[in-house]
């Protein structure tokens, strides 16, 4: 685990928590220092229960295990106290409320969503952040630092093991997830993956 030493700050939505590798790559980044990540218990709540929800295979116990994992793995994720800024958030959905409450919190630069039209433009810009597709935010990621993305990909493919997973398979995954830039970013490097 590497010290975060970059200043750019997001908050993780629960939808891109939700599916694992997408999960798992910006966990990966973010303990690697290219930029550094938060959450807080309430976002945990909603993808685990969203998880539990859809994968009637899972049990708690190994999402808790996942949660603590990704605490551990970038430290000072956690946003705390910010409840009381919840109420003066005025979104189209008001259940999204506390995600930008958090960013405000956490001095975040931007929100990591698949729910951009949730968080409008005129809704954050007053405080000064951006709501990002988690396909721009990593492509993003890639042109600040290519080879530490690629190295990302790498540890991440690596750790599926049961079964093993190819590197097209592994693109195909996260393509399949909405990151089809992302993926013909990291394509030409399938062969290190």
């Amino acid at each position: 685990m590497a010290t975060n030493t970059s200043s750019y700050t997001v908050v993780l939505d629960a939808c891109v928590l939700y599916p694992a590798p997408l999960r798992d790559l910006l966990i990966e980044l973010a303990a690697s220092g290219l930029y550094r990540a938060k959450w807080t218990d309430k976002i945990h709540d909603e993808w685990t229960r969203n998880v539990l929800k859809d994968r009637t295979d899972l049990k708690p116990e190994q999402l808790a295990r996942t949660r603590a994992l990704m605490d551990a793995a970038v430290l000072s994720a956690k946003v705390i106290g910010y409840e009381g800024l919840i109420p003066s958030i005025m979104l189209p959905d008001e259940g999204d409320r506390h995600v930008v409450a958090a960013a405000i919190r956490a001095g975040a630069d931007a929100i990591i969503t698949f729910n951009i039209r949730d968080l409008p433009y005129a809704s954050l810009s007053a405080y000064d952040i951006d709501a990002q597709h988690p396909d721009d935010f990593l492509l993003h990621q890639f042109g600040l630092d290519e080879p530490l993305v690629v190295v990302a990909a790498q540890r991440c493919r690596a750790r599926l093991k049961n079964p093993p997973v190819t590197a097209e398979d592994y693109l195909d995954t996260l393509e399949r997830q909405s990151l089809p830039r992302t993926v013909a970013a990291l394509r030409p490097y399938a062969a290190v993956l």
